[in-house]
């Protein structure tokens, strides 16, 4: 019996980890996404190489697997850096608005499971992780706005303090008047017109 237990664990496991692992055509049409983005917009990654940024990913499938993700959820991921200490290049959402397949979500698990009535389809947190990226904080936000304009008529969620958020708030940001804002709402509220942004390390 412990024989035969311990061979279904592993082929669960199997199963799971070949979720998040792309098939060879979807990795090619990824790669080639990410370099014509990568190639449209160097002013993001100046003194960043393609070719070492490729050979990274193509290192780690998981980590493709996330970009993919991000992808697909409208993020249009694109590098914006390289951490020497940590030797990490770092991707951010890079789309125009708001991603528009994670809007309309409350921050996290706990606001989720508090609302009475029409709760949202899921929450930020859980879906950030879901994804394996991280949730951008209120300064990476701000890091991301000056090299380029973002969310015009959208907002993001960011990363909200414990403190605020024991209080039963979120933060989230946009950019009018060319001017980027930070502001908060119930951790319980959702909005069309709200998604999250975040990043990857790769």
């Amino acid at each position: 019996m412990y024989i035969y237990v311990q061979g279904i664990i592993k082929s669960m496991k199997k199963i799971n980890s070949n979720k998040k692992e792309l098939s060879a055509g979807q990795r090619e049409e990824l790669l080639r996404a990410l370099k014509a983005r990568f190639e449209k917009n160097m002013k993001r990654h100046n003194g960043i190489e393609w070719a070492k940024v490729k050979a990274r990913l193509e290192a780690n499938t998981e980590k493709q697997w996330s970009l993919s993700e991000m992808e697909r959820t409208g993020g249009e991921p694109d590098v914006v850096g390289y951490v020497q200490k940590t030797d990490e290049y770092i991707f951010y959402d890079c789309s125009a608005e708001s991603p528009k397949e994670r809007r309309s979500l409350c921050y996290d698990r706990e606001a989720l499971e508090e609302r009475k009535e029409h709760k949202p389809k899921n929450n930020v947190i859980d879906m950030a992780d879901s994804m394996g990226i991280e949730l951008l904080t209120e300064e990476q936000y701000r890091d991301l706005q000056k090299i380029g304009n973002f969310d015009l008529k959208t907002s993001s969620w960011v990363k909200t303090p414990s403190n605020i958020r024991k209080l039963g708030g979120a933060l989230f940001c946009d950019r009018r008047y060319d001017t980027v804002f930070v502001y908060h709402n119930g951790a319980d509220s959702y909005y069309a017109a709200r998604g999250f942004r975040g990043l990857l390390r790769v």
